[in-house]
């Protein structure tokens, strides 16, 4: 049960995680529109140069709008660092299914001997092991959808 809550624990995390890099999107491109039209100029000066780089900045103060949608900021932020995390909870949600649990004395301590023994081992409560396997299985699913499947609109060097 601990670790089905630090699974969802996770995806909360990631979820606020991916609300905050909306902000931080927006926040980005100013700055590169500084760094592009600006200071290149500044450092490598063409005279043919014209932009209206400055009025693309004004309205982006004037009625701030994000850059990116929630579901692929999602997709970055999982790609990028929350895969692993989930990851390793998995992997030890299907550890602690292969170990048997409460061993009397004299019985000798090894894996689960079937599958069928290891998904009754992950029942919660009344609810039953099968249930459970199959909501993580989904679970799981969805991430990995959202992760690799998600249309990212990738722009100029997006990064995660």
């Amino acid at each position: 049960g601990v670790l089905l809550f630090a699974m969802l624990l996770v995806l909360l995390l990631l979820w606020i995680e991916a609300r905050r890099y909306r902000f931080f999107d927006v926040y980005r491109a100013r700055v590169r529109q500084f760094e592009r039209h600006y200071f290149a100029q500044i450092f490598s000066p063409q005279p043919d140069f014209a932009s209206d780089w400055l009025l693309v900045v004004g309205e982006s103060l004037r009625t701030p709008k994000f850059l990116i949608s929630q579901r692929a900021a999602l997709a970055r932020r999982l790609r990028r660092n929350y895969i692993h995390m989930l990851l390793i909870l998995l992997l030890a949600w299907v550890l602690k299914l292969s170990t048997p649990s409460l061993l009397t004395e004299g019985v000798r301590i090894d894996f689960v001997s079937s599958v069928r023994e290891a998904v009754a081992g992950a029942a919660l409560g009344p609810i039953p092991g099968l249930v459970i396997v199959v909501l993580v299985a989904a679970f799981y699913a969805g991430l990995l959808v959202t992760a690799f499947l998600t249309v990212s609109d990738d722009g100029e060097l997006s990064f995660g």
